[in-house]
């Protein structure tokens, strides 16, 4: 949220997250607001190198362009100092001078000439060779040039490159000369060198504009180099630019107000598989260790002070080794043992509640989606009101047609779900067969416990909490508006108490908070809706196959605006881009004119042969991917690059069992006769490049083992002090058998066989020691081959 923005008027405010200068997400519009509640949560992979992450906060207009008020931006060197907090950042003025990203790549050079009269003088030879990563103006591709100067005290000389036309990438390879000179009484002498004063005064600036033609240039960014550092060596590098000196400089930053943000950033060097399989084999055996308590996993979740860094990872990882179903068993026997009576079972954050927890979120994203999509977007784009409170009941409300438009949405949502079973994923249902027997064998006298223990994650911490936070689990765009978001959470109340097996009895109405809850639910008190709710219970926690006997329908993955070059079919008109809307599903992927409307164009997704990113070059067009399948490929535009790397994924996901999938294709495309990558003359020729993914692979769960075990790595390095305060506490315990005295510095740890989770504590500070010098090693030779300077590392500021 934002508060205290364009002082004593209230305004139409929405919020961009950008990577340097290119736009990846927006908020919502927020309404007549001097401090907008935002409440949006965007979680993305970041698939390119960035300086900033920069948060914009507009002004949005109808008839003209929309205003920037501030931003705020934080270089990628600091976000480790924010991440997993909130933190109120003051705005900052937009200005133009300031906003700059790409680099650019120079050579420089001092030359020894002889004049015509004999004297000896210098000559800095400049060749600028290309840019790389300038920024879109205006949603499209620049037109650049560069601006070479040679600055001092009293000089400014000053050349310029040629303009080229639509491209981030420039390629100018031009070589500008200056004469660096004394004055005409030092001309007899033959070693001339120009004297140290001299040189400490002149420094090389260039700057690159975007070529306004009509309107203004846009400064793009610029570096400077001082004529010092070259003496008479040739000096090549790459460099980022930066902003003007002047640029975001003003002493108006208290009057634009703040932004309060909650950014989570995590960056991992991953190095190859076979580093971390010590690591990998001690967390995937977990499950067999005896006690759980003593194993690699449960310690992980032991020493993290937040659980949920912990369970992320670990997840994950035993989702993607086929591991995760004993492991959660092993634990939930561990919580039921501190679990006195029946009707709290599982209402905990304990390890166990948050592994199900994690593992319905990642695995239960499509069944989310095409269980209540359908009824969260009725409910959201076409409101009625609900409101059965009546302290909140505006002048001239209706509570009992309020009570009716509620009890419409909620007999819907209920629908939906106690419907939908055939649909649960087969690893949910593994779960909740497992997690019922287990609560059944605890409480043999409770003849609801079985239901609850289920109905506790499937109604309580997934169907609940994605009917109130759509825009989390990808239900919704965006959060909804304040009223919406009253209905959700009475639509979202009333799933829990109905999925609830023991609440719906008469005795337990008057445990209600509110009365007019409790009013409510006495329209609900009938035999349908618990007969309902245990057969969907039933059905969910069975371990029979839950395939259907028709044909499903098909499951939605995405959709969103995108540009799409003409396929050619008709002999006339200009293949040129145009704005589509794309929808893809499990079953087809599609474009239409416009959202809601007929599909123009329609590709089965057995028919896809390839999902590939397109050369930049191809049509001076950024963010660009490429669809092969049976015609000619369709080549499509995003909108930024976490959009385009979102896409690719998502159609590679849906299409990696299908059989025919190429293992070549041309990453450029096919223009003027020839294949611009392979200069190839047959338009059906195979593929120059291997593909990226062309071997069959899961498509439910896309994990990278790796990863997260790079990351699980990373939380041990971080927590190395309480594992050895755990280690410390194990030892203690096993050499005093007395009762303890100083029980605070052990006492938060469960340890219930202090000789196994000693063991599996050395060696997990064996393995995690292994992998630090791993790391160093790894990072010595990148450094060294990584020269400061080159691409991969280029210079940033001023050399020195």
């Amino acid at each position: 949220d934002a508060k205290h923005l364009v002082p004593n008027k209230m305004r139409d405010f929405f919020c961009t997250i950008n990577l340097d200068q290119e736009e990846v997400f927006r908020t919502q519009v927020v309404e007549k607001s001097s401090s907008p509640y935002f409440g949006e949560e965007f979680y993305f992979e970041i698939p390119r190198t960035f300086q900033w992450l920069s948060f914009y906060i507009y002004d949005k207009s109808v008839l003209q362009k929309d205003l920037r008020i501030g931003k705020v931006s934080i270089k990628k060197e600091d976000l480790c100092n924010y991440t997993g907090k909130e933190n109120w950042f003051m705005l900052q003025p937009v200005d133009s001078n300031s906003e700059v990203q790409g680099k650019v790549h120079l050579e420089l050079k001092l030359n020894e000439l002889i004049t015509d009269n004999g004297s000896v003088c210098q000559q800095l030879v400049v060749h600028i060779k290309e840019c790389h990563g300038l920024p879109l103006i205006n949603g499209q591709n620049c037109d650049p040039y560069a601006t070479v100067s040679l600055v001092g005290p009293s000089r400014n000389d000053q050349k310029k490159t040629k303009v080229k036309k639509k491209t981030s990438n420039p390629q100018f390879n031009e070589t500008f000369y200056f004469e660096v000179t004394r004055s005409s009484s030092y001309t007899k002498k033959s070693q001339f060198q120009v004297e140290e004063e001299d040189i400490e005064k002149l420094e090389v600036r260039v700057d690159l504009w975007n070529n306004g033609n009509l309107v203004q240039d846009v400064f793009l960014g610029e570096i400077k180099v001082p004529v010092k550092v070259l003496k008479n060596d040739s000096f090549q590098a790459w460099y980022l630019l930066q902003p003007k000196e002047n640029g975001n400089k003003s002493s108006k930053t208290d009057d634009l107000g703040s932004l309060r943000l909650n950014i989570c950033y995590t960056e991992d060097c991953v190095l190859p598989s076979e580093y971390y399989a010590s690591l990998r084999n001690l967390l995937l055996k977990s499950s067999d260790v005896q006690p759980i308590s003593a194993s690699a996993a449960y310690i992980l979740s032991e020493v993290c002070r937040d659980k949920y860094d912990a369970v992320l990872p670990l997840v994950r990882l035993l989702l993607h080794h086929h591991k995760l179903v004993p492991f959660v068993v092993a634990v939930a026997e561990l919580d039921l043992k501190d679990t006195q009576e029946a009707n709290t079972i599982f209402r905990g954050n304990s390890l166990a509640t948050r592994c199900v927890d994690e593992m319905m979120k990642i695995v239960g994203k499509h069944y989310l989606k095409v269980t209540l999509k359908p009824v969260i977007d009725e409910i959201c784009e076409s409101p009625k009101p609900c409101e059965i409170d009546p302290i909140k009941l505006r002048e001239g409300d209706n509570v009992e047609i309020n009570m009716e438009n509620l009890r419409y949405y909620v007999d819907k949502v209920f629908r939906e779900i106690v419907r939908s079973s055939i649909s649960c994923p087969t690893l949910m249902c593994d779960v909740f067969y497992s997690l019922r027997h287990l609560a059944a064998k605890r409480f043999p006298n409770d003849p609801h416990v079985q239901y609850s223990a289920v109905s506790s994650f499937v109604f309580l911490r997934f169907f609940a909490v994605a009917v109130v936070s759509p825009h989390t689990f990808h239900l919704r765009p965006h959060h909804p508006d304040a009223q919406t978001s009253r209905t959700l959470t009475l639509i979202s109340k009333a799933i829990q108490t109905l999925g609830s097996w023991g609440s719906l009895t008469k005795s337990k109405l008057s445990s209600f908070k509110e009365t007019f809850m409790c009013e409510f639910f006495k329209t609900f008190q009938e035999e349908k809706f618990t007969e309902s709710v245990k057969k969907f219970l039933d059905d969910v926690s069975s371990t029979e196959s839950k395939e259907p006997s028709g044909v499903s329908e098909p499951v939605h993955l995405k959709e969103g605006e995108m540009y799409k070059r003409a396929q050619g079919r008709t002999r006339i008109g200009k293949k040129n881009f145009k704005k589509r809307w794309f929808c893809l599903t499990s079953r087809e992927f599609t474009y239409h004119k416009q959202q809601d409307k007929e599909p123009i164009f329609t590709i089965p997704i057995k028919n896809i042969l390839a999902v590939e990113k397109l050369d930049e070059s191809s049509f001076n067009k950024k963010n660009m991917f490429q669809v092969l399948h049976g015609e000619k490929p369709l080549y499509i535009q995003a909108n930024n690059c976490v959009e385009a790397s979102e896409w690719i994924e998502a159609l590679c996901r849906v299409t990696r069992c299908n059989q025919k999938r190429l293992s070549f294709y041309h990453p450029s495309a096919f223009l003027n006769g020839n294949w611009l990558c392979c200069k190839a003359t047959i338009e059906n020729s195979v593929g120059c490049a291997r593909c990226t993914a062309d071997v069959p692979a899961d498509t439910q769960i896309e994990i990278d083992g790796d990863r997260e075990t790079e990351r699980i790595y990373s939380l041990f390095t971080i927590n190395r002090s309480k594992l050895q305060k755990l280690e410390e506490a194990c030892g203690s315990i096993a050499v005093y058998q007395g009762p303890r005295k100083e029980p605070d510095d052990y006492s938060n740890f469960t340890i219930e066989d202090s000789v196994a989770t000693f063991h599996t504590l050395q060696q997990i500070i064996d393995i995690v020691e292994k992998l630090n010098e791993s790391h160093e090693k790894y990072q010595k030779k990148r450094s060294s081959s990584a020269k400061y300077g080159s691409e991969e590392n280029p210079i940033v500021g001023k050399v020195s």
